[in-house]
């Protein structure tokens, strides 16, 4: 059975809070595992809104050094140690966020009561899997902001291709049988047949992915990052009538973000990080849509399925 994975965001906002939206921070949930992606200030407050637990968190993906993306990443360590957090904790990001923390009081190495394990990204890198599992990885590529920013792609694994029922029973073959053939053992029928997976089992299914491409303007590392994915989520600070802000600051507008989107062949697209100059996203949200009409606002503390068939 498909295995849901979800994302919550939990901050919408670009550089400070407004119009009732937070700074950036992003949820990805599976199978009682938690991911987050940024840090803003308030996401504390954002993880209890949402009813979701800070203690599933196991790694977090910090993209640059902005402190809209990273100021609520003390806080939330602090309260990991003072709630008595024993299970260690992933924290990827640029090579100089280690310094950063550890020179903030009670958050060096050996004052926390869990291993902290950074995995650091240095300018100029191309690509990296900066976690794995034996269920998905999490890979990264540099996007283009006015300083060092990374942007990551989450993907599950492939699942194995459908069992052919009918072909199965055909062969005569055992529960077990099909079992180990769906886990890539050959095994032996009636008869003495050999039966490969490869007869009864079609072609491996492709994993879920989820894109996460905050700050930056449109680039290489993000299409790259969204190739294929099933949701995008992507920064949408302007409009097109800001373009040239957008440039000036290493920003996207909506309509770069959906033709960032279109080019990748990603299924959807929800815009993030948008302006205290909008009250309301819609009108980016209708300018992107004349590009790429399966395009949403990002809303917060709001559950978004990956794959809704799932």
């Amino acid at each position: 059975m498909p295995v849901p994975t979800d994302i919550v965001p939990l901050g919408t906002a670009s550089a400070i809070p407004a119009h009732g939206r937070h700074l950036s921070a992003c949820v990805l949930r599976r199978e009682g595992r938690a991911l987050l992606f940024d840090c803003g200030e308030g996401t504390q407050y954002q993880l209890r809104r949402a009813g979701l637990r800070r203690s599933r968190i196991e790694a977090v993906f910090i993209t640059h050094l902005h402190g809209d993306h990273l100021f609520g990443l003390p806080g939330l360590l602090t309260s990991f140690a003072l709630l008595g957090r024993t299970a260690p904790l992933t924290i990827v990001g640029p090579t100089d966020l280690a310094e950063v923390l550890h020179m903030l009081p009670g958050l060096r190495r050996d004052w926390l009561p869990f291993a902290v394990h950074h995995v650091g990204l240095e300018e100029g890198f191309e690509h990296a899997v900066v976690y794995e599992t034996d269920d998905f990885t999490v890979e990264a590529r540099p996007l283009a902001h006015r300083v060092f920013t990374a942007g990551f792609r989450f993907e599950t694994k492939p699942r194995p291709g459908r069992v052919d029922a009918e072909r199965a029973r055909a062969l005569g073959l055992t529960g077990p049988q099909i079992g180990a053939l769906v886990r890539g053992e050959t095994v032996t029928a009636g008869a003495g047949r050999v039966v490969e997976p490869a007869e009864i089992q079609g072609p491996a299914r492709p994993g879920v992915a989820f894109a996460y491409c905050l700050d930056t303007a449109p680039c290489d590392g993000a299409r790259k990052l969204a190739e294929g994915a099933d949701l995008v989520l992507h920064d949408a600070t302007f409009g097109e009538e800001l373009r040239d802000r957008a440039e000036e600051t290493g920003h996207a507008t909506a309509r770069q973000a959906a033709e960032v989107a279109r080019a990748a062949g990603a299924k959807r697209l929800l815009l993030t990080h948008f302006s205290a100059r909008y009250e309301t996203p819609e009108p980016l949200v209708a300018e992107a849509r004349r590009v790429f009409e399966n395009t949403d606002a990002a809303r917060e503390v709001e559950t978004y399925r990956l794959r809704p068939d799932d």
